[in-house]
């Protein structure tokens, strides 16, 4: 049997670094959070506690770029460590007024002798983020000013007996028409780690759940046990995403190789099909976009973080002061075919009639009323105070799907030329389908849409998509994605409307809580068809779409409302859609589970909305505290019995500002009040 010979230069290199590995710590202003940082054997690394406990164990850093692995034969020469302020406001977010502070610690690596890349962290009272700085190279053919990050090391390590509540990624150019990966899958939660999604990873975000007994010093085992929910000692949360992707980067995913280490994947090959590298190009000096960490002993900091926001800055200014509200559209209840004129026509009464600002035309208007015909449908809209968003798909040659428009907004020429028309007719905006993946050019296109979008005024939305990283600040005229199960899949299938509250009771705790989500819902047709009387069937109560309409955050809402609904639903319910705002000044999580149940509280202006939803089987029957609202209070009251008719009262705040409440299976609770 030969023997493995390390060369001396290489060894007597890797004993220096050991032997003189630098460690730095650093905390959270308020010292909860603590990050350690260290070098020891040549690779950065990096952990994660609070309050003591280990929430991410010893965890790899750094990238292998075609100009130098940063991986390894590395040395940590200076962390300077100093605090961060922000102030800013972002009304189409789930805070308008945000105050961030954070410690900022700027590590810096050097390999043979020069300085290669900074690990720049930052750590709120809730959050811990960090991205990689690179530089340029000097050789004897000059100064090198562009790289090929190929990959991340980027790990996040969870202590033993963590469980996992994670979407996994799909393969590439499958599902509809060859769309997919488009953050389109079910969760599976409280599963053990260790696995790979379906062999493709996970889509962000990733939420993990870590027993609160596990110490700093805890060592992660290969194969890990499912730790019960309510466990002894309780449990640390986290949601791992990232943010401040733009067309400078590739959009990524967390893969499993069997372990405790979920790393950063780049996206797949197959996407975008197949056209453009799987790696990042990039100009030096670069910095990548952040990696996020939300911690909280509790779902509160999950569900009211404001990260993604918190770590990035607006890419332009607004090219005018852009309005937000809710919306009706006919393709949820009468699919394709009420792409018409007539009918559009009808959903413009409708939505005037509820005072809303929008109708969203679907796909097919292009063929099935024509240009000519739409900007006398924008006109029509416009004497009636509603304004129109145009369906478009995005694709060149990256899906097979047919619906049209089609190849206008895939380059530059054909797009500008589209959105002057739209800004010429008053058009407020476009929802843009079926894109291809998270390549960089894929990235790139995303900003190229909306920045082409704001030179004419119009604001955007996304479906069949990747996940928004950051984009309600860094571009202002950026409304929402879908990036979600959404509510097609209750016209599509019996077996989503069934499942309806347990996602429902997923998305505040996952996807909601990094990006706003257009879900399209909160229906009050009892059938997802043109008649209402036969389709698949809704489960869910009248109750409870009041109450998504709340708890899923979106600037711009188009409701799965019907111009039926003011005839054959509850006029209580019609009413309160009619008030229902969709812009947010703040938001508080009260409790739940995910797939379980959730309650929390919105506010717009002095007006607070108290909502919750159901889907365990056994009815959800809390006191919950209500400090929001002062003893004496009128409140009104929206709930459902045991068989799920609603209802709506009005009852005062006591003096103990608790309100004894119960909602069943598939229900739903609103209060409201000042």
């Amino acid at each position: 049997m030969k023997k493995a010979i390390v060369p001396f230069a290489a060894a007597a290199l890797m004993l220096a670094l050991t032997a003189n590995a630098e460690e730095k710590r650093f905390n959270s202003p308020d010292g909860k959070i603590e990050v350690t940082v260290n070098d020891e054997g040549g690779s950065p690394t990096y952990q994660v506690a609070l309050g003591g406990k280990s929430i991410l164990l010893s965890s790899p850093l750094g990238l292998k770029t075609n100009i130098g692995d940063l991986t390894q034969g590395l040395s940590m020469k200076t962390c300077e460590v100093k605090t961060v302020n922000d102030e800013y406001w972002l009304s189409t977010s789930k805070q308008s007024h945000i105050l961030y502070e954070a410690t900022e610690a700027v590590c810096q690596f050097e390999k043979e002798g020069k300085q290669v890349m900074d690990i720049i962290f930052r750590v709120s009272n809730r959050d811990v983020a960090f991205r990689y700085k690179l530089y340029p190279r000097r050789g004897r053919g000059g100064e090198t000013l562009v790289a090929v990050i190929e990959s991340e090391a980027s790990g996040f390590v969870m202590p033993e007996g963590t469980t996992t509540f994670l979407c996994p990624q799909s393969k590439p150019m499958g599902g509809f028409a060859r769309t997919s990966p488009s953050y389109e899958t079910g969760y599976t939660l409280d599963d053990e780690m260790g696995k790979n999604g379906w062999g493709e990873g996970y889509s962000f975000p990733c939420l993990f759940k870590a027993p609160l007994t596990a110490s700093i010093a805890t060592k992660p085992s290969k194969k890990t046990k499912v730790a019960p929910s309510g466990a002894e000692g309780g449990a640390l949360w986290l949601l791992i995403s990232e943010t401040g992707t733009d067309g400078g980067y590739v959009g990524c995913r967390l893969l499993n190789d069997g372990g405790a280490n979920y790393r950063i994947g780049f996206p797949q090959q197959g996407e975008l099909n197949g056209h453009g590298s799987t790696t990042a190009s990039v100009a030096l000096p670069a910095l990548t976009p952040w990696r996020t960490i939300t911690i909280g002993t509790t779902l509160k900091n999950i569900v009211e973080t404001t990260v993604a926001n918190d770590l990035v800055q607006p890419k332009y200014e607004a090219s005018k002061e852009y309005t937000y509200g809710k919306g009706s559209w006919s393709w949820i209840m009468k699919m394709d075919p009420s792409c018409n004129f007539d009918e559009q026509k009808n959903y413009i009464d409708f939505s005037a009639a509820m005072g809303f600002r929008s109708v969203l035309v679907d796909a097919l208007w292009d063929t099935q009323i024509g240009y000519e015909k739409m900007e006398e449908l924008s006109r029509y809209a416009q004497s009636k105070g509603v304004g129109l968003f145009l369906w478009y798909n995005s694709n060149g040659s990256w899906n097979d799907a047919p619906q049209g428009p089609r190849h206008k907004m895939d380059k530059s020429g054909a797009r500008r030329k589209e959105m002057a028309w739209m800004q010429k007719n008053g058009i407020l905006g476009i929802k843009v389908d079926f894109f291809g993946g998270d390549k960089q050019p894929m990235m790139q296109l995303y900003e190229d849409i909306l920045t082409d979008a704001n030179d004419f005024g119009l604001q955007c939305i996304f479906h069949g998509c990747t996940l928004p990283r950051g984009w309600e600040r860094m571009y202002p005229n950026y409304v929402a994605s879908e990036a979600v199960l959404a509510s097609e899949n209750l016209h599509f299938g019996q077996g989503a409307c069934d499942a309806e509250a347990f996602n429902g009771c997923i998305h505040p705790f996952i996807r909601n809580a990094v990006g706003s989500m257009d879900f399209g819902g909160s229906a009050l047709n009892k059938f997802y068809s043109a008649d209402n009387k036969r389709g698949t069937v809704r489960r869910t109560s009248d109750v409870y779409a009041l109450a998504t309409a709340v708890l899923f955050q979106s600037s711009v809402q188009h409701f799965a409302l019907a111009p039926n609904n003011l005839e054959d639903a509850p006029a209580w319910a019609i009413d309160f859609m009619k008030q229902v705002p969709t812009l947010w000044d703040e938001v508080r999580f009260l409790d739940g589970y995910p797939g379980r149940y959730v309650l929390l509280a919105r506010r717009s202006g002095s007006k607070w909305y108290v909502v919750g939803i159901n889907a365990s089987e056994q009815p959800v029957k809390q006191t919950i505290q209500l400090p929001m609202f002062q003893k004496g209070t009128q409140l009104s009251v929206y709930s459902d019995d045991a068989q799920l008719n609603g209802s709506v009262k009005t009852v005062s705040q006591n003096k103990k500002q608790t309100l004894a409440v119960t909602i069943p299976q598939n229900g739903g609770l609103v209060i409201v009040g000042e």
